[in-house]
């Protein structure tokens, strides 16, 4: 099995996606540390979907951007080339399935906080502000792009209730645009390139990056077994 990569990288600072394992990757001080991460994560990532891990998955780049955002804080702006290209149904109800399945899980490891406003994380400070530190503020971060992605498609969403049914409705308003499938790429903001492919990936890329940080995090403040372990980080 081939995983076929984008390698997106700041001087030494590097993130990898998994273009045919859309929300899998990895990051690493290197090209090379981030690829050697890569197996584990696609591991981790087809056993948390419920499917059967690939034996000795050999990686591939096919794409590289360099870039002038904070990639060390996981900024990114890339667009694959394949992202431009139209969905089909069948497509489009896989990414669909899998990005409201990450909502559901991120809403079941919140939830099993017992003090959602307690963490032993020091307070770090990034290009952006503060880094989240408690569950309350990972997950209020996580839900809050909600409305901003949807946006950059044109599709009109908001934040409010759960991250699973904040998501449910802007799904359903991107469905109700006519030939949404085969909407093209255009420019969004801070000139940033987005297409419908690139939401559903953002959706579930994002999801995966601060679910992992709430469950370390978690185990930190809490001690090992009392959070749930719901996307598989230590399998």
């Amino acid at each position: 099995m081939t995983v076929r990569c984008v390698w997106e990288h700041n001087g030494g600072d590097s993130i990898l996606y998994a273009e045919n394992f859309i929300g899998a990757f990895t990051r690493g001080s290197s090209r090379e540390e981030a690829v050697l991460k890569m197996p584990d994560e696609i591991r981790r990532f087809q056993l948390w979907k419920g499917e059967a891990p690939v034996d000795d998955p050999e990686i591939v780049i096919v794409q590289e951007k360099a870039s002038e955002l904070h990639i060390k804080d996981a900024d990114s702006d890339v667009l694959f080339e394949s992202e431009g290209a139209p969905l089909s149904a069948e497509e489009y109800r896989y990414l669909k399935s899998t990005a409201m399945k990450s909502a559901e899980d991120f809403q079941t490891l919140y939830e099993a906080f017992p003090d959602k406003n307690r963490s032993a994380n020091p307070k770090r400070e990034t290009f952006y502000g503060d880094v989240p530190r408690t569950a309350e503020e990972m997950y209020r971060h996580t839900k809050s792009v909600n409305a901003y992605y949807f946006s950059e498609v044109g599709v009109d969403a908001d934040n409010e209730g759960t991250i699973v049914s904040c998501r449910a409705r802007g799904f359903e308003a991107l469905e109700a645009v006519p030939g949404f499938l085969s909407l093209p790429a255009v420019t969004g903001s801070y000139d940033e390139q987005w297409s419908v492919r690139k939401v559903l990936r953002r959706f579930i890329w994002h999801d995966r990056i601060h679910a992992k940080a709430m469950y370390r995090m978690g185990v930190l403040t809490f001690g090992a077994g009392v959070i749930p372990d719901v996307f598989g980080f230590t399998r």
